[in-house]
């Protein structure tokens, strides 16, 4: 067996962060990722090399298009357990994705007698869609509510297990915080009720290990540029019944076999689900993502971003009038620091950062209800990738203690 490669080796691979001088400390993950040299070079092979029309020509160079197409679906399957690549759909956007199983499977399956559940600390996308749904078909939206530091509080929730519900949506990572929610115990509570549950991975992707089999979700969704790979390319995984009975989101060339002046005849899976001259640069893109992170060990990946926040916590917790918030959980999650300085904007403290070279989020990050939470508006977050270091939380920790003398 072939020994896997360490964090050095990481470091080393991303040239837009390994570049000397080092005058960049991208401290952005959760928003989206830099890229590995690997998925550049396959990127522009396959414009070089191997381009043509998927699944739409019997010449060579069109059927060579097509097998990286398809070989990129078994490695995605591959990447996160699926029984079979029929399972995977590529959309343009873990967006996407979220919207193909509202508007195409929930928005059959709710009613004025059903209920759709999300947490209050889902993303927009995990979030405004149900709402949508809910609101055209007279469902109910229920919402999970949170404990005072931040984690699920599902003892609260009394109708949440129950008949009533037709569908749960969590994320298995808090975009703000971090933390890792309990989302295999969740599915395990929620299917003695049959109901049917979304996991959110985007901000799991990549820093713990997926197994759709393990966790026995019945769909889930991930983005290709929070992974290392490409925007413009999200992943659908779904049970093969369940996509079975979605409708396409978009309609188009290549998802159906045969078309009629009144009705039309949809292809099988996956190609049913996927209209139009599908993204085939950015499937080999994340393939090949997915190939680089497979030769190291995840856990170890994990560990040193992780290391490296943890290092941020102490250091800014240190600080007067720094509150940086589920610190306790974000200490157990996946690299994510959010925090508020007292008398300085969020925004204010992002700008100050960025004339240091520190990279860092400032806003809702598009969990208003999260931030309500809170109680407040808007927070700084800081978000470490394996290929960071200890010079990064330095850099970090004297942007907020500039940004808090000039406001002081």
């Amino acid at each position: 067996m072939t020994a896997k490669l360490g964090v050095a080796e990481f470091m080393q691979a991303f040239p837009l962060v390994c570049a000397e001088p080092a005058n960049l400390h991208y401290l952005d993950n959760a928003a989206t990722t830099q890229k590995p040299e690997v998925v550049i070079d396959a990127m522009t092979d396959c414009y070089r090399k191997t381009y043509g029309p998927v699944h739409r020509g019997l010449y060579p160079l069109a059927e060579a298009a097509s097998d990286l197409y398809e070989q990129a679906r078994e490695t995605v399957a591959a990447f996160i357990g699926a029984d079979t690549p029929r399972e995977i759909i590529f959309t343009r956007s873990a967006t996407e994705s979220i919207n193909l199983v509202a508007r195409g499977w929930a928005s059959h399956q709710l009613g004025p007698a059903k209920a759709a559940w999300v947490s209050r600390l889902e993303h927009h996308s995990n979030y405004l869609p149900w709402q949508a749904v809910c609101n055209e078909q007279g469902a109910r939206l229920g919402i999970i509510e949170l404990q005072a530091d931040g984690a699920l509080d599902l003892n609260a929730c009394e109708s949440l297990f129950s008949d009533e519900t037709g569908l749960i949506a969590i994320s298995l990572v808090s975009n703000v915080t971090g933390s890792i929610q309990p989302v295999a115990d969740l599915i395990k509570r929620a299917h003695r009720h049959g109901i049917v549950v979304l996991v959110d991975a985007c901000q799991a992707a990549g820093h713990i290990e997926l197994d759709v089999a393990q966790l026995d979700c019945d769909f889930l969704v991930m983005s290709g540029h929070k992974l290392y790979g490409p925007t413009g390319i999200g992943v659908l995984y779904g049970r093969t019944a369940l996509l079975e009975q979605t409708d396409p989101l978009l309609l188009g060339g290549g998802m159906v076999d045969w078309v009629g002046e009144r009705h039309s005849q949809w292809s099988g899976l996956p190609a049913k689900l996927e209209a139009g001259s599908p993204n085939l640069a950015g499937a080999v893109g994340l393939a090949a993502a997915i190939r680089f992170l497979n030769e190291f060990e995840l856990k170890d990946l994990h560990a040193h971003s992780q290391g490296l926040a943890n290092a941020a916590i102490d250091r800014l917790q240190r600080l007067p009038g720094v509150s940086v918030y589920s610190s306790a959980l974000s200490r157990e999650g996946t690299g994510i620091v959010s925090f508020n300085i007292d008398g300085v904007h969020p925004h204010d403290l992002g700008q100050i950062a960025g004339e240091e070279g520190v990279a860092i989020r400032a806003g809702h990050h598009c969990c208003q209800p999260l931030m309500q939470h809170f109680n407040v508006a808007a927070t700084a977050r800081a978000s470490f990738a394996p290929y960071n270091t200890l010079d990064d939380v330095e850099a970090l920790v004297g942007a907020v203690e500039r940004a808090r003398m000039m406001f002081a």
